[in-house]
């Protein structure tokens, strides 16, 4: 705007804008033209009528490519994450004590220590991050997390976040593809070891599932020893179903490494690990004496818990988790105003 004698004068009529715009369109019309003319290769190739264009191969899902997630920059930036933020997001919301350590103290110490396969029950979405920093060198910064397939890697962003953080592989949780395990008997032979949910995912009501064959076949496979693991707590701090996590504490517990027997299936192999891990549960809220002397027995309670349905099941899980240590809440301690005697 200009001013003359003292009024707003305008720097352009209507017709000059209108000329304008005029003459932005024309050309806009004219690029549209050039690129409409413009075809293979600059733009995909026409389809003749009558045909049908196949879809191009997903690569979300099971067909997720993280295998950059193990090149060396990856490597060192997941390492930093793991020993830094995850460390104390980890110990701020559920405080873990680990036990059992020294059960792998000979693989550990050995001249080349062998990669393994950890087999800890599935609560919460906290196990991964707890059993990431409880592992004991020198497993914890080259390992593998089996993760579901139709849940982490859904979308780009979710997928590459859990391959950076967790070093998460997608794994059809349903069963084990021969794809799947070329790909985990691959990472083995290269020296990666290996966490993976022989329930499948996570439990819905606070009781364990039944196992599924997935780790017993693939260390009858690749011949890596199996670590069964037990995490106590992580179910009440934040199951399924919780909008957000409620700080508490929990308990981490180590079982001896296991070795299928020559000849042995998958299916007693898997009964085995999973009776090693029901064991570790009993442990985790007795001791290690009784824990054996039920396990020899043959009388340790299931991790699938009581035959009941409904409000028994949820009546039992409370009385369960009483009874240890560990996933019992912070809260602030109450104090009862003194109204005197």
């Amino acid at each position: 705007m200009a001013t003359r004698l003292g009024l707003p004068t305008p720097l352009a009529s209507a017709r000059t804008v209108s000329r304008a715009v005029r003459t932005a369109r024309r050309k806009s019309n004219v690029v549209r033209g050039l690129i409409g003319k413009t075809g293979f290769p600059y733009r995909a190739p026409s389809t003749p009528r009558g045909m049908t264009v196949p879809l191009r191969p997903s690569k979300l899902g099971a067909d997720f490519e993280t295998e950059w997630a193990r090149e060396g920059p990856a490597r060192m930036l997941r390492r930093l994450i793991t020993d830094g933020p995850l460390r104390l997001a980890v110990r701020g919301i559920a405080d873990p004590t680990v036990e059992g350590v020294d059960r792998l103290a000979d693989l550990r110490d050995s001249d080349r220590p062998p990669p393994l396969i950890f087999t800890p029950n599935h609560h919460s979405h906290l196990d991964t991050p707890i059993s990431i920093t409880s592992i004991p060198e020198p497993w914890r910064h080259k390992l593998v997390v089996a993760a579901a397939a139709d849940y982490f890697f859904t979308n780009r962003v979710k997928g590459a976040a859990a391959a950076i953080v967790l070093n998460a592989l997608p794994i059809d949780r349903e069963s084990t593809g021969r794809k799947s395990s070329d790909m985990i008997k691959d990472l083995i032979d290269d020296g990666w070891s290996l966490i993976i949910y022989p329930e499948g995912g996570r439990s819905p009501d606070g009781w364990g599932q039944e196992f599924k064959g997935g780790a017993a076949y693939l260390s009858i496979r690749t011949g890596a020893p199996v670590v069964p693991m037990f995490i106590e707590g992580s179910g009440s701090i934040y199951g399924k179903g919780m909008k957000r996590p409620k700080p508490g504490s929990t308990r981490v517990t180590f079982g001896s490494p296991l070795t299928p027997d020559d000849g042995e299936s998958t299916r007693r192999f898997n009964d085995r690990i999973e009776r090693s891990v029901t064991a570790l549960g009993d442990e985790s809220l007795t001791d290690w004496y009784t824990a054996r002397l039920r396990a020899a027995a043959g009388t340790s309670p299931p991790l699938t818990g009581p035959e009941h349905a409904g409000w028994r099941r949820t009546w039992a899980i409370a009385e369960h988790r009483s009874r240890g240590m560990s996933g019992k809440r912070k809260r602030q301690k109450r104090r009862w105003p003194n109204f005197g005697d």
